[in-house]
């Protein structure tokens, strides 16, 4: 190995693991998407009818939508509620009351997404 001194390691590791902002438009586009993958999850369960569940070789379509949809409305809360953790933590006294915080904001996200 090289004879680099245990600072220069140090200060090596230090750069190469420093945090990185991802870009604002990323967080738009990934929002965006979500969405839009949430609305088609939503649209495919309102298609079917309870006479069609009867036979279950057409139970497929519906559990793959409940799943899918289930899974981009969890990260779309996730998204929304990360996005606004800044504010939440300026305002907050405390850790419990930023746990409290947060969890409200969990809270009023999946009731926005469930009243779509």
């Amino acid at each position: 190995m090289s004879d680099l001194p245990f600072s220069d390691i140090e200060a090596l590791l230090r750069e190469a693991l420093t945090p990185v902002e991802p870009p604002p438009a990323l967080a738009g586009r990934m929002e965006q998407r979500l969405t839009e993958i949430t609305e088609l999850a939503q649209g495919e369960l309102e298609g079917w009818e309870l006479s069609a569940m009867r036979d279950p070789r057409n139970w497929v379509r519906p559990v793959v939508a409940v799943a899918v949809g289930t899974t981009a409305g969890a990260a779309l809360v996730v998204v929304r509620v990360r996005q606004q953790h800044r504010r939440r933590k300026a305002k907050a006294t405390g850790p419990v009351d930023l746990a409290q915080r947060t969890l409200r904001a969990v809270r009023d996200e999946t009731r926005q997404i469930l009243d779509r």
